[in-house]
């Protein structure tokens, strides 16, 4: 399999032939959440489909942390792949595997410990907390498996390979869709089979990661583990990767503190919060690919000092996102409602009314559906560029427009002030980053310009 480097080419044929497969992968993997959701809403309930909606948010609280860590382990290897650096690429590879090993232990750990605390603080209801408890728990359990893999989808982007992860996905898919009807259809197993077909179906993708990395990069498992223990590498690694999964942390803890709030709104609001959030959480992966795209394509031509290159990649990646967005936003509007009924049981009066709550959500978000996905791209050309403590400082902003509106501004507006805050949130996070990015853009430019450096040479590299 071919690994790309970013540092030459039209930026647009690169940002879209990286970024398809990444979304094909997420689109797999939002598929076999969509048929948890899909299966467990229809064989056990409402009851069922809100109890995983209720933990759906504290889940994201430690696999956000996860996917933060190991995609800022790799902004460090994309930028020495793309100055050819081949040996100083394998020490961080191998740093990383140490420090993911380390992190997953201390999250499993914590994650067994906390989960019936959380469930209390979030006033999950009593009729289904037993359901959610479960579903979490068996969830938690997978945590190494989450890490790892994360890890090596992380390392295969940093070198242009993102074919290798869709792959994974597809086959850890069709598992979990296997799983999901045996556990759940045929053997009534409910929202615990439902964890487990997920936690073993993610173990299949971390393998297939694991087997082509040992065979394609042998140097990241056969060299002097020794030599690597540098604590130089290991702190730099650390700088990028802590602030990133801290800045997926503090996204999660305002959307836990929303869910908390949704909670009190009763069985039918969590239900059409989370089938409206599922739909959501489908349209909104080309934007995460893009961002994960820019990411390693600015990491590249960063270690290149290519800062025009990187640029004009942000810009094209913008107008790329707009057009994507407007297609989202276009199924929001004329299917979502109709793709709601997916997710829910045969009508009811609780049925009808999660329909109504959760095509009001989709409504709202598909007129402002272009801000989440130019906010995704920036962020993650700013990661590449090396600085994740911006992005991080960005997502408090998210945190504190999401609380407030859930909390005080439902009290005035109703109900809906929860959609509201989604809205807020995207939008003071995309307004700090672009001030951020502006200025150090021109600082970038005439740092370049004052050592006579080529600001955008476009040169071949080696690998």
């Amino acid at each position: 399999m071919k690994n790309r480097n970013m540092t030459y080419g039209n930026p647009a044929v690169l940002i879209l032939s990286f970024s398809i497969p990444l979304m094909l992968g997420n689109i797999f993997q939002q598929l076999y959440i969509l048929v948890d959701t899909l299966i467990v809403g229809k064989m056990t309930g409402i009851n069922g489909l809100a109890a995983i909606g209720a933990v759906e948010w504290t889940i994201f609280l430690v696999t956000g942390g996860i996917q933060g860590i190991t995609h800022g382990f790799s902004i460090n290897m994309a930028q020495s792949f793309g100055d050819n650096k081949v040996e100083e690429l394998t020490d961080y590879i191998v740093c990383s595997l140490k420090l993911s090993a380390v992190f997953s232990i201390l999250l499993l750990a914590l994650g067994q410990l906390l989960a019936a605390p959380v469930l209390e603080i979030m006033h999950v209801p009593a009729e289904i907390n037993a359901m959610a408890k479960l579903y979490l728990r068996v969830i938690y359990l997978g945590i190494p498996i989450t890490f790892f893999f994360h890890l090596f989808s992380a390392i295969l982007r940093a070198i242009g390979n993102s074919q290798i992860p869709l792959t994974a996905m597809v086959i850890s898919s069709i598992t979990n869709v296997f799983l999901d009807i045996v556990a759940v259809v045929i053997l009534k197993t409910g929202v615990g089979g439902a964890a487990l077909a997920t936690v073993f179906s993610q173990l299949v993708a971390t393998v297939f990661c694991f087997i082509y990395l040992r065979k394609n990069i042998p140097d990241i498992f056969k060299r002097n583990r020794n030599r690597y223990m540098n604590g130089k590498m290991f702190f730099k690694q650390l700088a990028i990767a802590l602030p990133m999964g801290v800045q997926n942390i503090i996204t999660a803890v305002g959307g836990v503190i929303v869910q908390s709030v949704v909670n009190s709104f009763g069985v039918a609001f969590i239900a059409g919060y989370t089938a409206a959030n599922k739909l959501y959480g489908l349209l909104e992966i080309p934007a995460s690919s893009y961002g994960y795209t820019l990411s390693t394509y600015a990491g590249q031509n960063m270690g290149r000092k290519e800062i025009r290159r990187v640029n004009e990649g942000l810009i094209t990646g913008c107008i790329i996102g707009v057009i994507t967005a407007a297609l989202m936003s276009f199924i929001m509007l004329c299917g979502g409602r109709n793709i709601l009924t997916c997710f829910l049981p045969e009508n009811t009066a609780l049925t009808e009314s999660a329909i109504e709550i959760g095509g009001n959500f989709l409504k709202i978000l598909s007129i402002f559906f272009w801000l989440l996905y130019v906010l995704y791209i920036l962020r993650g050309c700013v990661q590449g560029m090396g600085n994740s403590v911006v992005p991080m400082l960005s997502s408090i902003f998210q945190l504190v427009m999401r609380v407030f509106c859930a909390i005080y501004l439902s009290n005035l507006t109703g109900r809906t002030a929860v959609f509201w805050g989604e809205i807020a949130a995207w939008t003071g996070a995309f307004v700090f980053l672009l001030l951020f990015y502006l200025h150090e853009y021109k600082k970038l430019i005439k740092q370049s310009i004052g050592k006579g450096m080529p600001a955008a040479a476009g040169r071949r590299g080696l690998l």
